[in-house]
This record gives structure tokens, sequence and C-alpha cells, in this order.
């Protein structure tokens, strides 16, 4: 190299250095800005500090709503897409959680009970509140009615279809469901075909397909669990709402027994691609540091500490009564309603408080 070229470097070698030092400087600031300040932004919006993930890990004192150590989670399920109806609630459950004792009561709400706030079938609740506040408003209306019908707070709610709850379940390969009744169901809905003329056949039949459901453990993809949680005319008891509601029970109690199973190294994607369509699909009002405190409680819940009870009318051939009545269709419109047997919901509302908080609750319809 020429000593004159040398020279010359050697003076400008500080601007060298300054330059060096400005290009890395600009490259962290890039950095902060982009990941840093968008990670740090997220952790102090969802609550989630070191001493949240320490509580996390001890699974103690997680920042969740609460009412006397319970904590309500309102689930709707939807048909979703774009006809007349998808955001009416087909599937309505709440799940009262008490973390310290370890116990979950999981409460079945039917479609077609009356709600006199709204003087409207309580799934219509969602729909009302979406049009009022479209966004949030569903959720609001639908968790402030239920707590009216339970005497319970609503802390939370989550809302999914049923393209969601297709995909969830087949993300994990499917889920193993232990039929207690076999069952037909000539008339389940195809979809896609709701307004086919079939050809002029007055009974509509090409809208339709006929499902069967053996007795025994049945492998379930998740078109055939939603099949299996939907069916609503089956002969015999298993065409009722409130057996359709204990088939919502089994199914989640599937996916939660699944999910437990999964190995966090082999099946490490499969958690991955699970949680992801968890949060893009369905509709929540918790932040993240509520939702893992939540995924938490349930990783420690044994199957024996889970609870299922059904609101309904009885059933004749087991002789068993319930707290709900079908009154006569001119009382509400000419609609097929469910409204409670002694005109209130005091009655029901002392239920769910005696199963809620009394370790042997006796109370019987």
């Amino acid at each position: 190299m020429p000593q004159g070229f040398k020279r010359k470097l050697l003076k400008f070698r500080f601007l060298v250095k300054y330059a060096l030092i400005f290009g890395i400087c600009f490259i962290l600031l890039i950095f902060i800005s982009k990941a840093v300040l968008p990670l740090y932004s997220f952790t102090k919006a969802n609550n989630i500090t070191s001493q949240f993930l320490l509580k996390l890990i001890s699974n103690k004192e997680l920042p969740i709503k609460s009412y006397q150590d319970r904590s309500n989670i309102l689930i709707l399920g939807f048909s979703g897409g774009i006809h007349e109806g998808s955001d009416l609630s087909d599937t309505m459950m709440v799940l009262s959680i008490d973390p310290v004792k370890k116990d979950i009561l999981i409460i079945s709400i039917p479609r077609d009970l009356w709600a006199p706030s709204l003087k409207a079938k309580i799934n219509t609740a969602f729909h009302y509140g979406e049009e009022k506040k479209p966004g949030t408003g569903g959720m609001i209306l639908a968790k402030a009615t239920v707590s009216e019908i339970i005497g319970e707070p609503v802390q939370y709610g989550l809302g999914l279809d049923f393209s969601g709850f297709r995909k969830l379940i087949d993300l994990l390969d499917g889920v193993d469901v232990n039929i207690e009744d076999a069952f037909e169901d000539d008339k389940f809905p195809i979809e896609g075909k709701e307004n086919d003329f079939c050809g002029g056949d007055p009974a509509f039949s090409c809208r339709f397909e006929k499902l069967s459901f053996i007795r025994g453990v049945q492998h379930m993809d998740g078109i055939t669990a939603l099949k299996y949680v939907r069916s609503r005319y089956a002969s015999g008891k298993e065409g009722t709402d409130f057996s359709r509601s204990k088939r919502q029970q089994q199914v989640i109690q599937a996916v939660r027994e699944k999910l437990l199973h999964l190995s966090p190294l082999q099946d490490r994607q499969k958690i991955v691609n699970f949680i992801k369509t968890f949060n893009s699909t369905v509709n929540s009002d918790m932040n993240w540091s509520e939702k893992l405190s939540f995924a938490r409680i349930f990783s420690t819940m044994s199957k024996q500490n889970i609870r299922h009870i059904t609101l309904d009318s009885g059933d004749k051939e087991q002789n068993t009564k319930g707290y709900l009545i079908n009154p006569p269709l001119w009382q509400y419109n000419g609609e097929w309603v469910l409204t409670p047997r002694k005109g209130n919901f005091d009655e029901i509302q002392s239920y769910i408080k005696c199963e809620m908080y009394e370790a042997n609750c006796q109370m019987k319809p």
C-alpha cells in the first residue's frame, strides 16, 4: 500500500471510529424500536412482570378477577359465517373455578332459557349487545345477563365459532370421547345448503344428513366432534338441549385431557400451533397474564375435581325433576322457551350457590 494513502487513512481514522460507533448505535436503536419496545409494551399492557412469572411457576396468588375465591368464565359457541343468526349463542356454559380448592364447576345453560331483562331467549344476548356496541358489547351483555340468571358475577368471557372449534380439535389430531348413549339424528343441517330448494322437495331432504353415534369410546376429528355436540334432533332424550349440554361438557373434558398429555418436547410445535390458533379464533376479554394464569390452573386440576351441572326440566324416564318448565306458547309470543318452575330464579340461584360453596351440597330439584 502506498505510504501517502496510509497517511491519509490514518488522518481520517477517527472518522471511521465514530462511523462504526454510530452504525452500532443505529442498529441497536432499530432493534430496540422493533423488538424491545413492543415487547415491553406488550408485557406492561398484559401485566406480565417478573413477579407474575414467579407466581405463575409457583401457582400462587395469580392475577385473576374473582369473587369469594371463585372466577367465573362464560363460554359461548356460535355457528359463525354470514348467514342470519350467526351470532346467536348455540352453546352457553359457565366455568366456575376455585384455584385454591382446585375445584371446577361447569354449569350448562340452555339456549332457550327466557331472560326477563332481555324479554327474549338468553341466546340473543350477545347479538343485542353487538348491535349496541360492536366489538365488545356482545360479551358485556351476555355476561351481565348470565350473571342475573345464576346470581353470581361473571368475570370473563370466551367466544368461539364452529370453524375455530374444528381447527383446535384437528390441531390435537382429534380427541377420544366416551359415548354413553347411542343415538341417530336424521336432520343434521349440512353447511352451505341452508337455502337449497332441493329440486322442489317439500321436505328439503338435501339440506340434512343422517348422524349415527354408537355407544363406547370413539376417536373424533374436528368435524365429527362438532356434529356430536351440535346434534339436536335425535330421538329420545338425546334430542334434548340438556343432553346436548352434557355432550359439550364431555368434549371440553376430552380436549383438556389431550392437552395435558402433550409432551413439551415431542409435541412442541403442536402446542405452539394450538396456542396461536386459540388466540386468533377465540374472542376473549382476558389479557395474556390472565390466559396464562388459567392455563396454569387447568394444568393442575385433576379429573375428579371437575363437576358438571345442567339446568333442565328433568327426565320423565328417570323420574327426576328439574328447575325449569316449558310454559304454554301463548305466554311468550308463540315461542318455545324455558322458564323457572317457581316463576323466578331464586331457587336456581340457591342451587348454584350450594354447588359452588358447599362441599357436600345435597340440594336437589
